[in-house]
């Protein structure tokens, strides 16, 4: 079981890289040829000011996930310094359950915001529906619980969690 969650982590890492990369190069790529076209030939890109701006979403989600990843998220630490051993590897473990239902919850009210967004067959851009511009917000938060819920079984497990990240090929 614990080889699942760690080949979970790997996967997860080598997919966020991939998403992160490709949608910052992209954004670079718009954003710079919208600056030559507005600066030298008096035109633009239409839609690439509302893409722009939805891929700060996505970038931002993503930054999320590379927080989460490298455990640098925002937390409280009040008594975890006066802990050692078991005790404080069970109470990660139950923030991680908890954090990891929590972004369950996230994922699933970002499901039925993408289904009401799906329905209403609204266009964000071009020909992209507003609910595929949005959709991040449920994959995102989705692969968050499922690091923290790998997390929390590693940490059970008495797993290395530092080790992770360096065993994944990127």
């Amino acid at each position: 079981m614990v080889q699942f969650f760690n080949a979970l982590q790997i996967k997860l890492i080598k997919i966020e890289s991939i998403l992160l990369v490709s949608t910052f190069i992209i954004v670079l790529l718009i954003a710079v040829t919208q600056i030559v076209l507005r600066n030298f030939f008096d035109m633009g890109i239409l839609w690439a000011d509302t893409f722009l701006r939805i891929t700060v979403l996505w970038l931002g989600m993503m930054g999320a996930l590379i927080a989460s990843r490298n455990n640098n998220h925002i937390n409280m630490n009040l008594g975890l310094k006066y802990l050692t051993g078991n005790a404080l590897r069970y109470i990660k473990a139950i923030v991680h359950l908890f954090t990891a239902i929590i972004c369950f919850i996230v994922s699933w009210y970002g499901i039925n915001f993408v289904t009401m967004e799906y329905e209403e067959a609204g266009i964000a851009f071009s020909i992209i529906p507003i609910w595929l511009t949005v959709s991040i917000i449920p994959f995102g938060f989705a692969v968050m619980g499922l690091r923290y819920l790998s997390l929390m079984v590693l940490l059970i497990a008495k797993h290395p969690i530092e080790e992770i990240p360096s065993n994944a090929k990127v």
